[in-house]
């Protein structure tokens, strides 16, 4: 296997691993923490969400693809913290006045998983905040403690996962997804 990571620059690769299958569906697009406001996500419905994806697009990869040959099998989604929901997040505590990257979404396609593509994709998420500029990068995986996480709730990662990519806990959040607390982890990378 050889499986290798790109910024997300084609739409219809990122469309692949977090699009509808119909487009007027209202699916996530990982718009969630994209958006720096409840209202619009709440607003932007079927195609709506795919068109707002492919104008963040025009701003600048909204992410990283991880792909296998040239099949799409993965998907992290990352950005200035700034810029998302994080920003102001009640549960997800800021460490310091850094100007971090945040990860928050880290998808493989269903017969792809159990094959390292995670480790892949927030390493190549890394190497995109680095690119940039960004002083340190940022996820809030579960805390599971090596107990089984929910498939649909698996996307914020877990703190092992982290840990395998070099990131340490930098602080705990009161935040909680699948019954799991979730920590800040953090990676310097200047």
């Amino acid at each position: 296997m050889t499986v290798t990571t790109r910024p997300a620059t084609s739409f219809d690769d990122v469309r692949t691993m977090v699009g509808p299958k119909r487009p007027d569906a209202n699916v996530c697009w990982c718009l969630s923490y994209r958006l720096t406001s409840s209202k619009e996500n709440r607003e932007l419905v079927g195609s709506a969400r795919g068109e707002r994806v492919r104008a963040l697009m025009a701003e600048g990869p909204p992410g990283v693809l991880a792909y296998d040959a040239d099949q799409v099998v993965g998907w992290a989604a990352l950005h200035p913290r700034r810029d998302t929901s994080f920003a102001r997040s009640r549960t997800i505590p800021h460490v310091d006045d850094l100007d971090v990257w945040s990860i928050w979404c880290i998808r493989v396609r269903p017969g792809h998983r159990g094959r390292g593509i995670s480790h892949v994709l927030l390493s190549g998420a890394v190497d995109l905040a680095r690119d940039a500029g960004a002083p340190a990068v940022e996820g809030y995986p579960v805390d599971n403690a090596g107990a089984r996480v929910e498939q649909t709730m698996a996307y914020v990662g877990t703190k092992a996962l982290f840990e395998a990519g070099g990131f340490t806990q930098a602080a705990e959040t009161t935040s909680r997804l699948a019954g799991h607390p979730r920590v800040l982890m953090r990676l310097g990378l200047t």
